[in-house]
C-alpha cells in the first residue's frame, strides 16, 4: 500500500501542467460524490466533472469506520507546503478525465492539466456516522457501513503565478464504506452455566456470547412462577452481568468449559473481534430474564436466559440484539 502511495504520489507529481483550454477562477463540485481509488484502503478519495478533479489524499487509517461524537470530528493538519501526508488539490484539463487518470499507477498520457491548484495549509474534518438496518420482526439491528462527511477548512490554495487564495470552509461530502454486519447466531440453545466463575455462555465454535460476573441471585435451583422470572440489569451497579460478545481466529475447543470455566482464559485461540453489553436502564433495555423449570425427578432444573433489549457497543458502534434474544438454556443439578 505504501508502494501504491507513493507511485501515485509520483505520478500526480510527474503529471505536469500545460497550457490548454480550460482555465478556472473558483471551484464548484458540491453536487458532486467523492469515490475512492481503494475501498479498503481509502488513501486517494476523488470527484470528477468532465475536465476537472478534486483529490484528497490520506495516509492509511485516516477513514475509521466508527462513528464520531457530536461536534467532535475527527481532524487532520494539511501541513505547510502541501506536500505532507495529508494532500489536497484541484486539477484543470484539456479534455475528458476519467478515473484511470487518478487512480491508475502509470496515468494516460491524456487529458493533459492545464491547472493545479495545491493546498499548502487548511484543516481537513470527517464526521462519521454508522448505517444500520433494523429487522421490525426481531427488533434486532446491523450495522452495513459507515457515512464520512468530509469537510476542509482555512484552506489555502496555491494557484499559478504563485496567487494564494483562502476558502474558509469547503465541503468535500460524504464517502460511504461498507462492513460485514456482525450477526449473533447461536443454532445450539444449550448454553453452559460456570457455577465456580458465576459464568453463562453460549457459542458456536468461532463465536461467543458471554454473561460474567453473573449476578447470584439469577440462576438459582428454585422453579420462577409463571410469568415471573428473575430479573437483572446488564452491568448492574457496574460490577455484575458484564456482556460480551467476541469472535476468533480460530475454532474453540470442543470442551468450552476448558476455555470459559476456569479462572484465566487461555490465550488460544486469540479474540479477534470484541463487543459489549450497554449498561441497562430498568424497564427500558439491557435486561436479562431467567425463568427456571425443574423435571419430573425435581434434580434437575433448566434455566432458560434470555436478553431483553440488549444493546453491543465497540467505541461508539452499536447494534440491537432485538427485543428479545435468546442466549441458550443451562442446566444444573442438585
Amino acid at each position: 500500500m505504501k508502494k501504491y502511495a507513493s507511485l501515485l504520489l509520483l505520478a500526480l507529481l510527474l503529471n505536469g501542467c500545460d497550457d490548454g483550454d480550460l482555465t478556472v477562477d473558483s471551484v464548484d463540485f458540491e453536487n458532486i460524490t467523492p469515490q475512492t481509488c481503494d475501498p479498503t484502503a481509502n488513501t486517494l478519495i476523488y470527484k470528477l466533472k468532465p475536465q476537472e478533479a478534486l483529490l484528497l489524499q490520506l495516509p492509511p487509517g485516516s477513514i475509521i469506520n466508527d462513528p464520531t461524537l457530536k461536534d467532535a470530528p475527527v481532524i487532520y493538519n494539511i501541513e505547510t507546503g502541501g506536500n505532507g501526508s495529508y494532500r489536497y488539490l484541484y486539477r484543470a484539463y484539456d479534455g475528458a478525465v476519467a478515473t484511470a487518470n487518478i487512480c491508475n499507477l502509470i496515468p494516460p498520457k491524456t487529458p493533459n492539466v492545464t491547472q493545479e491548484w495545491l493546498a499548502i495549509a487548511g484543516v481537513i474534518e470527517i464526521a462519521t456516522a454508522q448505517v444500520e438496518e433494523t429487522d421490525q420482526t426481531t427488533g434486532s439491528s446491523k450495522i452495513t457501513g459507515y457515512v464520512h462527511s468530509i469537510n476542509l477548512k482555512n484552506v489555502t490554495f496555491l494557484k499559478p503565478g504563485d496567487i494564494k487564495q483562502v476558502m474558509p470552509e469547503i465541503g468535500f461530502g460524504d464517502l460511504k464504506t461498507t462492513v460485514t454486519p456482525v450477526v449473533v447466531n447461536f443454532t445450539d440453545e444449550d448454553a453452559i452455566y460456570c457455577d465456580t466463575n458465576k459464568k453463562v455462555y453460549n457459542d458456536n465454535g468461532v463465536s461467543s456470547l458471554t454473561i460474567e460476573n453473573l449476578d447470584p441471585s439469577l440462576i438459582v435451583n428454585v422453579v420462577t412462577p409463571v410469568g415471573t422470572p428473575r430479573t437483572s440489569l446488564i452491568n448492574s451497579n457496574n460490577t455484575l452481568n458484564k456482556v460480551y460478545y467476541r469472535t476468533y481466529s480460530g475454532t474453540l475447543p470442543q470442551d468450552t468449559s476448558d476455555y470459559f470455566c476456569i479462572e484465566k482464559t487461555p490465550t488460544t485461540p486469540p479474540v479477534l473481534d470484541s463487543w459489549y453489553g450497554k449498561d441497562g436502564e430498568a424497564n427500558v433495555s439491557g435486561i436479562i430474564k431467567v425463568t427456571t423449570t425443574v423435571d419430573v425427578s425435581g434434580k434437575v432444573f433448566r434455566h432458560r436466559v434470555v436478553l431483553e433489549n440488549a444493546v453491543l457497543r465497540k467505541g461508539n458502534s452499536s447494534f440491537k440484539l432485538g427485543t428479545s434474544f435468546l442466549l441458550g438454556t443451562a442446566i444444573t443439578t442438585l
